[in-house]
């Protein structure tokens, strides 16, 4: 039977998300004696349901309007089970899966956003969760958004450093709101050399837009200066 200190210790040795979620799986649905459990990140599932039902499902199960439990999460960033925000007979009526009759989340927040979230169902013939369950589901999830950040930041200085000098002059120009014009002309290389150099960046960077890239280089101070916007 798996204690906290082993969930903890569990997560500390994880490399990445994939290996995270394959250390802990059966761990944290033994602790909290759940039917189901499952470690989500927001950002990679699109990539994994293929199946429209299910994205319909997903869909409906990701969105604030219809769930309660997400709309805590999302609003407070705190662990959360079904009877603190709705009456039984209500959440029958918005989740009607015999194995889902108890269902309690925890939020994993990276940078002050809500990155992903752990969750476990009971079915009805098991005992509710209670406080307890929620107390200890906060400390895992603590340790959880921890790890995140520090994993997601290490990746991201890691990315950014495959940029050569050459590619860090142009994202400060993108960032001061230079076009592809002006910054081919102040670096005395051709625009469609700007373009190519960019889409090089994205790549890289795994990024798709010079927004996202500003937000990314300005992650890490270093590398743009503070004055810098992105136009």
């Amino acid at each position: 039977m798996a204690d906290l200190q082993s969930l903890f210790q569990s997560v500390t040795q994880a490399k990445d998300e994939q290996e995270l979620r394959s250390h802990i799986s059966t761990q944290v649905g033994q602790y909290f004696a759940a039917k189901r459990s499952g470690l989500f990140f927001f950002d990679a599932l699109p990539e994994k349901i293929r199946d429209r039902n299910l994205q319909k499902l997903m869909e409906l199960a990701l969105s604030t309007e219809h769930n309660p439990v997400l709309r805590y999460l999302v609003e407070r960033h705190t662990p959360v089970h079904e009877a603190l925000v709705v009456s039984p007979s209500s959440w029958r009526l918005i989740c009607p899966r015999p194995d889902h009759w108890h269902v309690m989340a925890g939020p994993i927040v990276s940078q002050g956003q809500l990155v992903g979230a752990i969750g476990f169902t009971r079915v009805r013939e098991m005992p509710s969760f209670d406080t307890q369950n929620l107390m200890d589901l906060s400390a895992l999830c603590l340790h959880l958004s921890t790890w995140v950040a520090t994993v997601r930041s290490s990746q991201q200085i890691l990315k950014t450093n495959r940029l050569t000098s050459r590619e860090l002059q142009i994202a400060e120009l993108v960032a001061q709101g230079r076009t592809n014009a002006e910054i081919g002309a102040e670096l005395w290389i051709t625009e469609n050399s700007v373009k190519q150099a960019l889409k090089r960046m994205f790549r890289k960077l795994n990024v798709s837009s010079r927004t996202q890239m500003v937000a990314q280089l300005s992650a890490n101070s270093k590398l743009l200066s503070p004055d810098s916007k992105a136009g």
